[in-house]
């Protein structure tokens, strides 16, 4: 073999290696480096340990400054600890409690504390760390709802205003001067979660503060004693608090009312616009848009009847939602859940799985009793949803960055092939 050929071979083969590598996703072994690389050492996922109840009393220390009180403002003490613990002596347990001699509890789970529940009898069937303290995040929204529902006439007409626009954290697209009933604030505050729309909501019930006591009022009525509430929208404050146990109750009271379970299975709804600005003479109409459902297991789990979804930097990913099997209504709460290894509605959709396999009657604690039984909504399966939310996005970003590369690598490979082969023709005819 000539020199020439030997060459022309070797890079045939280097441009076939890459090619093959990329579409394999890497699996074809390198060559050792020289020089050893840094340690890159990944730790494999484990669900977070709870056995030493390290939330007993309150919940993780913020990473931001969003809990710090106002000038003048005290800090809030932490809630009381009662005792016996609510809900039954197991529910006391800190680590993951389920019935004897039931399976283990699927390994896959990032949240912290969660709990599943029979919707319709109150019965937890299984639980991890169930009255350990966290933040709740937009799952409270759950409770304004509730406050509101009961309230406030949902046909009455409300003008939004900028201070509605200005809100932090996700909007629905609220704009001053836009007209809307107060039906269309609890779609967008239920279904998109707009903090604009839970800031309309709150200034029909005494403004923030207003809405803030009367939601922890109605907690407390509940028995919900983990949970305190420091902003209507579910942003942190301080002393913000709930549990994956009342969090399941306050989610519960709210599908006791027919229109709150109606609204948590609605896939899509049009929601009206808001007109140009006066001031602005460069501004035009603001024309009315379609709002969907941000709760993922409502489209991709059979059976799925709703649930909100939540997410702030210091409480991470928050949820909780309900499904119905042959009759059977199952609730499922996460509290400090991650986006991996598995996204949060695909976490739920695993421990609904395990509840709906458990036989009846086998439990390991009770939630208090509720003098109203949720309303069955009888709402089919409802298609996928247009858009992923912004964190899954974000974890779905990662997925297409690695094909990205290996579709690069494929055609690099392909093209240095080619390259060569021209490269090696245009020899040959140069020689003869």
């Amino acid at each position: 073999m000539s020199i020439r050929d030997f060459h022309l071979r070797t890079a045939l083969c280097l441009g076939a290696a890459l090619t093959i590598a990329a579409v394999t996703g890497g699996a074809t072994a390198a060559p050792a480096p020289a020089t050893p690389p840094s340690s890159t050492t990944t730790t494999p996922f484990s669900t977070p340990n709870t056995d030493g109840c390290p939330q007993k009393i309150r919940p993780p220390a913020p990473i931001d400054e969003s809990e710090v009180p106002s000038p003048g403002e005290p800090t809030p003490s932490a809630l009381p600890v009662p005792s016996p613990p609510l809900g039954g002596a197991r529910m006391g347990e800190c680590g993951v409690v389920i019935p004897k001699g039931a399976p283990p509890v699927p390994q896959d789970i990032s949240a912290t504390a969660w709990l599943v529940s029979d919707l319709d009898t109150g019965e937890v069937l299984a639980a991890k760390d169930p009255h350990g303290r966290y933040r709740p995040a937009s799952t409270i929204k759950v409770l304004l709802a509730t406050v509101a529902l009961r309230k406030l006439d949902l046909n009455k007409v409300v003008t939004g205003t900028q201070e509605d626009a200005n809100v932090d954290g996700t909007k629905v697209g609220i704009g001053p001067g836009g007209r809307y009933t107060n039906r269309q604030l609890m779609q967008a505050l239920i279904m998109a979660s707009g903090n604009d729309a839970a800031h309309a909501i709150a200034a029909q019930l005494g403004g923030d503060a207003g809405a803030v006591a009367q939601m922890n009022e109605l907690a407390k009525s509940l028995h919900a004693l983990d949970t305190r509430t420091a902003s209507p929208s579910g942003l942190d404050g301080p002393g913000m608090s709930t549990s994956a146990y009342d969090l399941t109750v306050l989610f519960r009271e709210a599908m006791s009312i027919p229109l709150f379970a109606e609204l948590v299975h609605t896939e899509e709804v049009d929601f009206p616009g808001y007109p140009k600005s006066p001031e602005n003479p460069d501004d035009k109409d603001h024309p009315g848009f379609p709002i969907g459902n941000d709760n993922h297991l409502l489209y991709e789990y059979e059976g799925a009847i709703g649930g909100k979804t939540g997410f702030t930097d210091d409480a991470r990913q928050t949820f909780v939602a309900a499904a119905e099997r042959d009759g059977r209504r199952l609730a499922v709460t996460l509290l400090k859940a991650d986006v991996k290894p598995l996204r949060p509605f695909l976490q739920a959709a695993r421990l609904l799985d395990y509840g709906f396999a458990l036989p009846k009657g086998a439990d390991v604690g009770q939630l208090p009793d509720s003098s109203t039984k949720p309303s069955k909504t009888g709402a089919v399966l409802a298609s996928p949803p247009p858009k992923d939310t912004d964190q899954e996005v974000q974890a779905s970003a990662e997925d297409n960055d690695r094909s990205g590369t290996r579709t690069l690598l494929v055609v690099g490979g392909i093209v240095l092939v080619l390259a060569l082969l021209l490269g090696a023709r245009r020899r040959n005819k140069s020689r003869y």
